[in-house]
């Protein structure tokens, strides 16, 4: 009998951590049919690149050329989170060579590294007075082609406060190209509905002035969300284009996708978190019901999980399967095990990748918690080596 209680507790533990997936992933497959359409006309607004770099000497020429490629002709400011390679002279000696590339061009150093949170807050005191829309994107981001002109006919829209793209990830790790579609579905989903929560910050767009430093906690990461969130309770709508596309290099090795993805999650955790009066807001309406979905993502799933985990193994030990309940429950948790374990090498059989990435991402989740309940912070920037030779090899 107390077999079968722990196997009910387990049970109800697990509904509680999937719930939400599953109910959001429902809702937002239906709610992305509602297509959101890029105005056709020019916003008749300026554009400022906002270009945040740290130890970037490897591929900031390029990322320079990719900004000059593009055909709507913008101002360029670069700042600088005291960089200890050459990224200030290369940057420098490239914009001088090639003047006419920019509208204008300014290089901001910064004298300490603080994270790139710090660094774009730095540079809202800087545009306060810049009425125009501001295009944030990182280093190792290259922008499609037409990407500005896209993002400008955009903010014709006057209901539009922030724009972000979508991201086609270059490498072979099937788990992130599973991971990186069901993510962006969601946010397309959300933006369709109301508002998404959530833009990648390797390509965000937003009205100067409508999102200003003091909205920015920069004691975190996560600034591309904290912007989008803010564009919203601001008043205006932060939605993702899923036909405005930047590419990226994914982490070479699984240890360094799960590197970046907890860093990721301690950002958004921490967001939520702080917005956790809005969750239940009847003047949010609709987005208040995203971001109570998300908050259960993102906090109460992967606690949940832990606590169906625990009561896994003490019912595996201390009983041996005694019904037909409990049978079926010992083959799904060996279902989920093995899915988990599979994902974590980038592997997958018939029937387990969805799993398989669910459980990876709620695991990067739980190790985000412990590391924030434990007062580390992950804000500061963190240099993927291999990508940024592999980036550099690459050919445009």
């Amino acid at each position: 009998m107390a077999g079968e209680w722990l196997a009910y507790g387990e049970l109800g533990l697990a509904a509680v951590g999937f719930a939400p997936f599953a109910i959001h992933r429902l809702s937002c497959g239906s709610w992305i049919n509602q297509k959101l359409e890029c105005p056709e006309e020019l916003s008749g607004h300026e554009i400022t690149v906002l270009l945040p770099v740290w130890n970037e000497e490897l591929i900031i020429e390029k990322k320079l050329s990719n900004l000059a490629k593009q055909d709507f002709k913008a101002h360029l400011l670069v700042v600088d989170s005291a960089s200890s390679d050459s990224t200030l002279e290369k940057t420098k000696t490239w914009l001088e060579d090639f003047p006419n590339s920019f509208e204008s061009w300014k290089i901001i150093p910064m004298a300490e590294r603080k994270g790139k949170t710090t660094a774009v807050a730095l540079v809202m005191d800087e545009l306060s007075e810049f009425d125009g829309i501001i295009v944030m994107t990182d280093a190792d981001a290259t922008m499609m082609p037409g990407a500005l002109e896209r993002v400008n006919r955009w903010f014709s829209n006057p209901q539009v406060g922030a724009v972000g793209g979508t991201p086609k990830r270059e490498g072979d790790l099937e788990g992130e190209n599973q991971h990186r579609a069901m993510y962006s579905m969601l946010r397309v989903g959300e933006s369709a509905f109301d508002s998404t929560p959530f833009l990648e910050g390797s390509l965000i767009a937003w009205r100067s002035g409508l999102v200003t430093s003091s909205d920015l906690f920069v004691k975190s990461n996560a600034d591309d969300a904290q912007i989008a969130t803010a564009a919203r309770l601001n008043g205006l709508r932060a939605i993702q284009d899923p036909e405005l596309f930047f590419s990226d290099q994914m982490p070479l090795t699984a240890k360094g996708q799960r590197r970046q993805k907890v860093r990721r999650a301690q950002g958004l955790i921490r967001l939520l978190a702080r917005k956790r009066k809005f969750w239940f807001s009847k003047r949010q309406g609709r987005f208040a019901k995203i971001l109570r979905r998300n908050a259960w993502m993102h906090i109460l799933s992967p606690l949940a999980l832990t606590g169906a985990a625990v009561l896994a193994v003490m019912r595996n030990i201390a009983y041996l399967p005694e019904s037909t309940l409990m049978g079926a429950l010992s083959a799904l948790e060996v279902y989920c095990l093995v899915s988990w374990l599979l994902a974590r090498s980038n592997k997958s059989i018939f029937g387990t990748k969805t799993a398989g990435v669910i459980l990876c991402g709620l695991e990067n989740l739980l190790s985000a918690l412990v590391l924030a309940g434990r007062g580390k912070s992950l804000h500061m920037w963190q240099q993927h080596t291999d990508v940024r030779e592999a980036l550099s090899l690459r050919i445009y």
